[in-house]
């Protein structure tokens, strides 16, 4: 539009071209993939009218397209006060209840060609969105119902776990999927006071990032074994932008003598997520599951005493109650957190201070926002860090081993399970054998920290080789 047109004048035109041109309705499809010579039919001053259509219209068109039928008529056909009145009349606009349609809060998809939703799928042309929301659900169970018809609605895959403290997913499939996805969640009453667009980080990928879609309700939305009843999520440590905890990691670097320093950069993550990306001179406590973070802390309460602290972790969701819980002991000065986690920092800082690759719980394993290698084959010790399963069916751990050892037959995790698979190979009939495995043996399962050593120190021991060891 021109620049000697109001904002309120160019809404007064949008209904305008609206109401006046069926085939540029908000409903439709055309909006977006307007046809030339549809193009070619409106004079100029409609031509103006589109182009702002298109670009004020697209984000109301999405969001009318998920509201129930009645709601769009009153979104489409009437002003904006007799939606406001529209919604004081909506039951479901303060609570949700077991007895509503789970029906009601699904996008409709009338207008699309089926094959829109299930093509673009693969890595190249689909998305993954990785999300999470702490609130306080009333009936959990409906919002797992919903979200199971949701995502089975969109062709989705992936995980969702749904709490009375909240929802916490990653789910694949093609853009437009998880476009209406996105919109669906926005509009939804329990999330969206809480949920905003920025709150969903995307990544290519597609459904086939994930074997299934699961779905369930626990009691917590990420596993720290610890009761939300006990740590809330209500009292977290303080959120950083990335750029506020870019610049901060700026300064801690910045000083002579990190090992002395009254801040500690923390990663939340297990080890076989930081040993392939990381911050620089982070401490990357080696633990293998979240839940072990609370007995890590205790072990280590010394490290922490009046110390600052900068923690992090994939997307921010671990952080959230972690940060909760070192608060509860008392020891630091402050605790601090990056908001929206690696994922969101890397968007802004791909060339800062995160090194490698960022690992992430699905089929790819890892996105890659920069070209460094921090970790390297666990035979030969070239850098390397691209994870694959090992070769023991029995047994979970990750890999780092290069083609060349592949090539060799170096394909599991430890020499207990390389044995193990030679075994399997040559008696075929054997088909289980007892779960051990030498990584899991030798790890002490909540590791202590000296308490003189400071955070360069941790991580040049999280960079020592571990022979014939792929975790």
């Amino acid at each position: 539009m021109p620049s000697s047109t109001s904002p309120d004048q160019g809404d007064d035109d949008l209904e305008a071209c609206v109401l006046r041109f069926s085939d540029l309705d908000l409903k439709d499809t055309s909006l977006i993939n307007p046809s030339s010579s549809l193009k070619a039919e409106l004079d100029v001053s409609t031509k103006k009218k589109y182009s702002f259509a298109k670009k004020k219209g697209v984000e109301r068109w999405w969001d009318t397209r998920l509201l129930p039928h009645s709601r769009q008529l009153a979104v489409t056909s009437s002003t904006s006060k007799s939606l406001e009145s529209a919604d004081k009349r909506n039951p479901f606009k303060e609570d949700l209840t077991r007895n509503q349609e789970v029906s009601t809060w699904l996008p409709d998809i009338s207008c699309f060609n089926p094959d829109e939703l299930i093509s673009g799928q693969g890595n190249d042309e689909g998305e993954v969105l990785l999300y999470y929301c702490y609130c306080d659900l009333k009936d959990p169970d409906w919002v797992c119902a919903w979200q199971t018809a949701l995502c089975q609605h969109l062709h989705l895959t992936g995980k969702v776990r749904i709490a009375t403290e909240g929802i916490n997913g990653t789910v694949g499939g093609s853009r437009l999927a998880t476009r209406l996805y996105v919109s669906a969640m926005l509009s939804c009453p329990p999330f969206k006071d809480y949920l905003c667009k920025d709150d969903f980080k995307t990544s290519k990928g597609g459904a086939c990032c994930f074997p299934e879609l699961r779905v369930g309700v626990f009691e917590e939305i990420v596993p720290m074994g610890i009761s939300p009843n006990k740590i809330s999520y209500k009292k977290p440590g303080i959120h950083l932008s990335p750029g506020e905890f870019h610049k901060e990691v700026e300064k801690f670097l910045s000083q002579a003598n990190q090992e002395e320093s009254d801040t500690i950069l923390l990663d939340c993550r297990n080890f076989y997520e930081s040993k392939i990306g990381r911050f620089q001179g982070c401490l990357a406590p080696d633990i293998r599951k979240f839940s072990y973070f609370p007995s890590y802390v205790d072990e280590n309460l010394e490290l922490f005493k009046e110390k600052r602290v900068l923690m992090y972790c994939t997307g921010g969701i671990r952080c959230e109650r972690g940060s909760a819980y070192l608060k509860t002991k008392g020891v630091c000065k402050e605790v601090f957190q990056l908001k929206g986690g690696i994922h969101k920092y890397l968007e802004e800082f791909p060339d800062g201070f995160y090194k490698g690759k960022l690992f992430v719980f699905d089929e790819r394993y890892a996105l890659s926002f920069n070209n460094d290698i921090v970790s390297e084959c666990s035979y030969c010790g070239v850098p390397w860090d691209h994870y694959k399963l090992c070769c023991t069916p029995q047994c979970r751990q990750l890999v780092l081993t290069c083609p060349a050892c592949q090539e060799r037959g170096f394909t599991a995790c430890c020499a207990t399970c390389q044995d193990k698979g030679n075994r399997q190979a040559a008696s075929p009939a054997q088909s289980s054998f007892k779960e051990e495995c030498e990584c899991t043996a030798r790890r002490p399962r909540v590791p202590r920290e000296l308490s003189q050593r400071g955070p360069l120190a941790a991580e040049a021991s999280s960079l020592e080789p571990r022979a014939q060891a792929g975790c």
